[in-house]
């Protein structure tokens, strides 16, 4: 019988983002191309029409990625990233990657930490840019790692988000099994820890570190906008669970409170002439605005890690809006990312040993039995 540690991977799945100026089309490219997140008629047709708006939308959005570089100093991504590798400083990288990468780093420290007894190794596998599914999969079988727990830092489930990544992680296993590839390790999969309560807590931490941003007089005014990716109407209707989960977060987290300070919904980053979730919330803050409310807290409740839709939609693109609107704000703040909180990489720790709780008590009992064997002995 045997009580030898187990080789544990815990695969953490993300959007990803370009890391310089010359891979912004080709992300673009591989986040249009993608008919889980955007319906454009599937097959060639998608294809073709993937190319021609990734080469648009790349000539327009290269500024912000500019304005929110998150490497100027050298590069804070994975080993994968071109930066790294060519030793270059991007002037165009968004915060994602290295946000991920310190999340990613974090979480294998906890592991290392507080289960010392089994051999925890965690990577980062993007969906829209490095690195991808082929290259975690390899090296998770260079790694030997007999167990593996598929991750998304997105605690809401979508078929849009977590459903594309094991969609295109199931693709890739397939492939590589033509390949001659084996992929012997045992997968669990984390589906959603919305009501994690560690992960309601640390969203609760950052809103009162965000709030201690207002003094006495100004606190006793603020509104709490809470704001999700939007998701079209036809995917609500279809019976994907991800709005349902955003209320239901939101509601948990106002219970938590006390449901001290008022408080609102809303979606954003809508793209294409579908009907999305309402209200949007570049809207939903002018109208606010209009009521008369002028202090605001915007809480990005579903992204866990900072990027283009927190760092440029809510922080710069939507106060600029703000003034085109020739509306005027007392004091609006952004509530950061949970990024490495540490209640946050808790929550995530605990929801990949819920998954390996059989396995961890199966090798538990075996050494406890172990052991046992050998005072008899002795």
């Amino acid at each position: 019988m045997s009580n030898k540690p187990l080789n544990i991977g815990v695969v953490l799945m993300n959007l990803g983002g370009p890391t310089a100026e010359d891979n912004i089309k080709d992300f673009l490219y591989n986040l249009f191309a993608d008919e889980d997140i955007i319906k454009l008629g599937g097959g060639f047709f998608q294809d073709k029409l993937a190319k021609l708006i990734s080469r648009i939308r790349s000539k327009k959005i290269v500024d912000n990625y500019r304005e929110i570089n998150y490497c100027t100093k050298g590069c804070t991504g994975s080993k994968y990233c071109f930066n790294r590798q060519n030793k270059v400083v991007s002037t165009c990288c968004s915060p994602i990657n290295g946000l991920t990468e310190l999340q990613r780093r974090t979480l294998e420290k906890y592991f290392k930490k507080n289960h010392p007894e089994h051999n925890f190794k965690v990577y980062t596998c993007m969906r829209y840019w490095l690195p991808f599914a082929s290259q975690i999969m390899d090296e998770i079988r260079e790694d030997g790692m007999e167990h593996v727990v598929l991750l998304p830092l997105y605690p809401q489930f979508s078929w849009t988000t977590s459903g594309s990544s094991f969609r295109d992680w199931e693709n890739e296993k397939i492939e590589q099994k033509a390949w001659k590839k084996n992929n012997d390790w045992s997968e669990y999969v984390v589906k959603d820890y919305h009501l994690n309560p560690d992960y309601l807590n640390a969203l609760n931490d950052r809103i009162n570190e965000t709030l201690d941003k207002f003094d006495e007089k100004e606190r006793n005014q603020v509104h709490l906008v809470f704001t999700a990716h939007g998701t079209p109407i036809a995917e609500v209707e279809s019976g994907d669970p991800y709005t349902r989960q955003i209320n239901e977060t939101v509601e948990a987290i106002m219970n938590l409170r006390g449901r001290d300070i008022p408080y609102w919904v809303g979606f954003q980053s809508r793209v294409g002439p579908q009907k999305w979730t309402q209200p949007n919330t570049e809207d939903l803050v002018f109208r606010l605005i209009r009521y008369g409310i002028k202090h605001m807290v915007m809480i990005p409740v579903a992204f866990v890690t900072d990027h283009i839709e927190t760092a440029m939609e809510l922080d710069i693109e939507l106060r600029e809006a703000i003034e085109e609107e020739n509306l005027h704000i007392e004091k609006l703040e952004v509530m950061p990312g949970l990024n490495d909180h540490p209640l946050f990489i808790k929550a995530l720790a605990d929801q990949a040993l819920n998954q390996l709780d059989h396995i961890l008590q199966s090798e538990t009992s075996k050494i406890s039995e172990s052991t046992a064997r050998d005072k008899v002995a002795s």
